[in-house]
């Protein structure tokens, strides 16, 4: 098989399993591919010839840029060579690759207590400011999604999300009673037309406000934290992961709800084992 050949096989699977943008990205990767190497066989590729490749193709870039660059590889011949049952090794398994592209290790960010989440919330002057929070804390919606809602979004205790970061069209999320009612309290006194913001802010505005609130408790908070918390808190509440990945985080994949949730201390550890098979 030719190099050509696989990269038109990798983009016929492409078709029905990503998105335009993700097709996009592997266009022009291939093309640089197919113009650097030329269409010689696939399995002479070697792991040098990679290397080169990615050097020349992310020069001046951004060290995550070049990280991409290399999953993107990996994934194409770990799929071409799946998909014909070829003996062929993925050349990306070289150790020159897999050590200069990895990615860095990932510091797990503290997990802010429920208490002083809770207090965050409750010292908000504004009803407005409030409710941004909650939606955030207690719903787990992203702090794009919470500005990006309209009049028309609430239904009861559902909310519908626009363009998500998913790719699909909408999704659905849904609040505690309480909050709801609340929001909708907030929606009928502000006279909203059905496609108006109901939190006609920008990113700016909303990251000052959490980062504003925070100072004042001591602690250091932006809005992506009030997302990982309310993941954090309702693993630490016995809900299942599945529930937490698809309902309130809404993760394609689980390992990604995974990286969310803070670590379990050695005195949660020894409750959850007291829960589990009495003291």
């Amino acid at each position: 098989m030719t190099l050509h050949e696989a990269i038109e096989l990798f983009k016929d699977h492409q078709k029905d399993n990503a998105k335009e943008k993700t097709r996009e990205s592997y266009g022009y990767l291939f093309r640089n591919l197919e113009t650097l190497l030329e269409d010689g066989p696939l399995d002479a590729t070697s792991a040098q010839d990679l290397y080169q490749f990615l050097l020349l193709l992310t020069e001046g870039r951004a060290r995550s840029t070049a990280r991409l660059r290399y999953a993107q590889l990996k994934s194409f011949f770990n799929l071409v060579i799946e998909g014909t049952h070829t003996s062929m090794t993925n050349p990306c398994n070289d150790p020159l690759l897999s050590k200069t592209f990895r990615a860095p290790r990932v510091k797990q960010r503290e997990i802010i207590g429920r208490e002083v989440v809770d207090e965050i919330i409750y010292r908000c002057r504004k009803t407005r400011d409030r409710l941004i929070l909650e939606l955030q804390a207690r719903c787990g919606l992203r702090i794009g999604e919470v500005l990006g809602l309209r009049a028309s979004d609430v239904n009861g205790r559902r909310l519908t999300l626009r363009r998500p970061k998913s790719g699909r069209d909408e999704e659905s999320a849904f609040m505690p009673e309480t909050l709801a009612g609340r929001l909708r309290t907030y929606v009928e006194t502000q006279n909203l037309d059905p496609d108006q913001r109901i939190f006609p802010i920008c990113y700016s505005t909303a990251r000052s406000l959490v980062k504003r609130l925070g100072d004042k408790m001591e602690v250091k908070i932006r809005p992506h934290d009030l997302r990982r918390h309310s993941a954090t808190y309702a693993s630490r509440n016995g809900i299942p992961l599945e529930v937490i990945s698809k309902i309130i985080l809404r993760h394609q994949d689980l390992k990604t709800t995974q990286m969310y949730l803070g670590r379990i201390s050695e005195a949660e550890a020894l409750r959850w084992m007291d829960v589990l098979h009495g003291k």
